[in-house]
């Protein structure tokens, strides 16, 4: 059965930085898209940052370009540099089938999240 679960969340100022992790058990990173998504209160949830099969192909939010990276290794992550308030959110981890893209329509396997607040 295959789980993902994220960690790494938490609470920092502005500015600050935070990375998230994924840990997936029963799946290769190099057959599935991987994703990072987030979801504030009263907001839908949006994508943040995909990766291809492989790591091949990043694709990021306009609104983290520049600030985060996803990547991958035996693990899942997201390098979180020059958080902003508006950052603030759950953070889930996701998994689907090419092709990779920031809709989450596109992804059927999920994490719990782990929370992201930055304060101003």
């Amino acid at each position: 059965q295959v789980q993902l679960a994220e960690s790494g969340g938490g609470s920092v100022q502005a500015g600050g930085s935070l990375r998230l992790s994924c840990a997936a058990s029963g799946l290769t990173y190099s057959r599935y898209c991987m994703g990072w998504f987030r979801q504030a209160p009263g907001k839908e949830r949006e994508g943040v940052a995909v990766i291809s099969p492989g790591g091949r192909t990043t694709t990021y939010a306009d609104s983290v370009k520049g600030r985060f990276m996803i990547y991958a290794k035996d693990t899942l992550y997201l390098q979180m540099n020059s958080l902003k308030p508006e950052d603030t959110a759950l953070y889930s981890c996701a998994a689907g089938p090419v092709p990779c893209r920031l809709s989450h329509d596109g992804y059927n396997l999920w994490g719990q999240g782990t929370q992201v607040t930055v304060s101003s």
